[in-house]
């Protein structure tokens, strides 16, 4: 069953951003993580030393894990930022400044 319909939830017309330049649909409300994830994307940036794959972690916004770079605003964290439409999200490696 549908997490949506579980919660008799009813939210407005999905919209779409992209994610270095693919579309994505989106909920209103919906932080990156979430609609990342309901597109089956796990993971979004990579370790600066390693190129470790990294997603979503916490969760809550402690953790630092789930960076994305959104409207050209590197460093945000993606289970906090919720999305508008148009947005656009970029994958980012390490901490998305030249370092």
């Amino acid at each position: 069953m549908n997490p949506l319909d579980l919660a008799r939830a009813r939210p407005g017309p999905e919209f779409t951003v992209t994610l270095d330049g693919r579309q994505i649909q989106a909920l209103p409300g919906q932080t990156v993580a979430a609609a990342l994830w309901a597109a089956g994307i796990t993971s979004w940036r990579t370790t600066r030393d390693e190129g470790r794959a990294r997603g979503i972690f916490c969760g809550i916004g402690v953790c630092f894990d789930c960076l994305v770079t959104v409207n050209d605003r590197p460093g945000q964290r993606a289970c906090l930022v919720v999305l508008r439409p148009g947005d656009a999200i970029r994958t980012q490696e390490g901490t998305g400044h030249d370092d």
